[in-house]
């Protein structure tokens, strides 16, 4: 903590007065700089590699695969970078702006604050092959979201805690058509997803199977407001991505969830600042290992 106190001291007060000012503004922002927090750290660590762009030698960087073509916020990253480096050039990491502009973005919604030790150095790779094999998918199973978890040192708890995230969410239609569409291949609907809220997607948001551009809330009705209704919804059978719906097909995953609900919203903020801590931990570079990019989405010379 205070990695920043000595060579740059007004670092976390130039970060968070900008989000502040811009996030309080346009709130639906907070949801894709928490994502682009959560996208960095799965993919070599919490380095901001997936900031970097592609190169003649690297034609394909994190932020050209699939997952990350939806993500936002590069621009907001880049205007806070240009102030540091204003205020104490070459010393604040983008790594450590990812982490501090969640955090803040977050608070800033009302939601749950968080510990943010600082001190993490930019990567040099970014590849997106990585970033399709590392991330979990929207689609997957229980079984293939928590073997990616573990191997980030991520448990059951962090798995649905982290989940949470989605209570301020939206997603476009293309990553849940086929539950409402054809999920099986001849034309069903998912079995998992209740039938009022799927009958509601088809006739009022998703009107084709192949709509890209409509916009749905992850959590309908509460999507600007960090709380339990997301866990909800999943009781409900409302949990719009399939990664969501499958949390409650595991015994483990259904305690937490019971838990929450059980328990007041502090304690879903508690346990949610808990999960990002460790979160923000994973696969850090420190010391010599690295280096403090001067333009985020360039490698340093």
């Amino acid at each position: 903590m205070g990695f920043y106190d000595k060579n740059c001291p007004n670092a976390e007060k130039i970060v968070l007065g900008y989000v502040k000012k811009h996030i309080s503004n346009v709130p639906s922002l907070a949801a894709p700089l928490l994502r682009m927090a959560f996208h960095d750290c799965f993919v070599r660590g919490c380095d901001a590699s997936v900031l970097l762009n592609a190169t003649l030698n690297n034609q394909a960087a994190e932020k050209d695969a699939r997952p990350n073509l939806s993500l936002r916020g590069f621009d907001f990253i880049d205007e806070v970078k240009s102030l540091l480096e204003a205020e104490c050039p070459d010393i604040v990491s983008c790594a450590d702006i990812i982490s501090l502009v969640a955090r803040d973005s977050v608070v800033t919604m009302g939601g749950p604050y968080w510990k943010v030790p600082t001190g993490r150095r930019d990567g040099t790779i970014s590849r997106a092959s990585e970033a399709l094999s590392n991330l979990p998918g929207a689609n997957e199973n229980f079984n293939a979201l928590q073997t990616k978890f573990e191997l980030k040192g991520l448990n059951i708890k962090d798995l649905v805690l982290l989940s949470g995230a989605h209570t301020i969410g939206i997603a476009h239609c293309s990553p849940f058509s086929n539950r409402i569409y054809n999920f099986t291949g001849v034309g069903d609907q998912d079995p998992a997803l209740d039938n009022d809220y799927a009958i509601n997607l088809r006739a009022n948001k998703c009107k084709t199977p192949t709509d890209i551009t409509t916009i749905v809330e992850m959590d309908p009705g509460s999507s600007k407001h960090f709380d339990l209704s997301y866990y909800k919804l999943l009781v409900k059978k409302r949990g719009l991505f399939q990664s969501d719906a499958t949390l409650t097909t595991d015994s483990s995953s259904i305690a937490v969830i019971n838990q929450l609900l059980e328990k007041s919203p502090l304690y879903f903020f508690a346990e949610f600042a808990k999960s990002m801590e460790k979160m923000g931990d994973v696969g850090v570079k420190t010391g010599t290992d690295g280096q403090i990019r001067k333009h985020c989405a360039l490698v340093n010379g």
